[in-house]
């Protein structure tokens, strides 16, 4: 049965991954510049960071060949050439993207059980807030194939595969937290704990009474959900529906 690479045990997908950028950093050593090659290969390193299932890992994955090439020795390279990998895996994984991103994609079929608790109305606006490279788009069409489903992203490399991944949603460029969620009858997020407070804030003063806001494994502190559903693997989707109510027993 195929499994997907970033389903691997790790490290299984740093050792592909470096071996991918080592193959073709050797490759092209006679063909361009030593400059030229390492680009190439860390280019190749920061696309495959994302078999990195949690971010530390990725940042791994994007800066092991590099790291493995100084070491070695082996390219005559000036010193601000070491500067390229850096700046591939920050234009990806911009400094806010570390703050706020999940340490896991969506899984595809973790919502399939959200339109019963969670009915929207056809055509209706759905957002993933920090949408990646589009799993939680793909879990959010399982759920809801009549939804006009909307990603927005910060990294615009990430906003671009997801865009490619997902040509049936409109996939932005944007601050999830500048964006204005007053159009929409549901916001999905996966964050981290400590943001979603501030998700919670910016939906009680933005979006509509009747609007859901979604959590993938993280509640929010204090207020009382709507509903619970149990994804599948064990993980928690936590549905509030404005207006957010306080939790008067927590």
């Amino acid at each position: 049965m195929h499994m997907p690479l970033r389903l691997l045990p790790w490290p299984l997908p740093a050792l592909l991954a470096w071996a991918g950028a080592w193959l073709l950093y050797l490759s092209l050593q006679r063909a361009v510049p030593p400059v030229a090659a390492l680009v190439a290969a860390s280019l190749l390193g920061t696309a495959t960071s994302v078999l990195g299932a949690t971010w530390w890992r990725r940042g791994l994955i994007a800066l092991g060949f590099p790291l493995s090439l100084a070491l070695t020795g082996m390219a005559s390279l000036p010193a601000w050439a070491w500067l390229v990998p850096l700046a591939l895996l920050l234009l990806v994984y911009p400094l806010n993207a570390w703050r706020d991103a999940p340490l896991f994609p969506t899984p595809h079929h973790a919502l399939q059980a959200l339109a019963v608790q969670a009915p929207v109305a056809q055509g209706a606006r759905v957002l993933d807030a920090g949408c990646g490279v589009g799993d939680g788009l793909i879990a959010l069409r399982h759920a809801y194939p009549h939804a006009r489903l909307e990603g927005l992203e910060w990294s615009w490399p990430l906003r671009l595969a997801c865009a490619l991944r997902c040509p049936w949603a409109q996939v932005r460029r944007g601050d999830m937290w500048a964006a204005d969620w007053s159009g929409y009858q549901m916001v999905y997020l996966f964050q981290r704990p400590e943001s979603m407070a501030r998700a919670a804030a910016k939906a009680q003063a933005e979006m509509a009474a009747g609007a859901w806001l979604v959590s993938l494994e993280f509640a929010v502190p204090g207020l009382l959900p709507s509903a619970q559903l149990r994804a599948p693997g064990g993980r928690v989707v936590w549905l509030y529906r404005l207006p957010l109510l306080l939790d008067k027993g927590a």
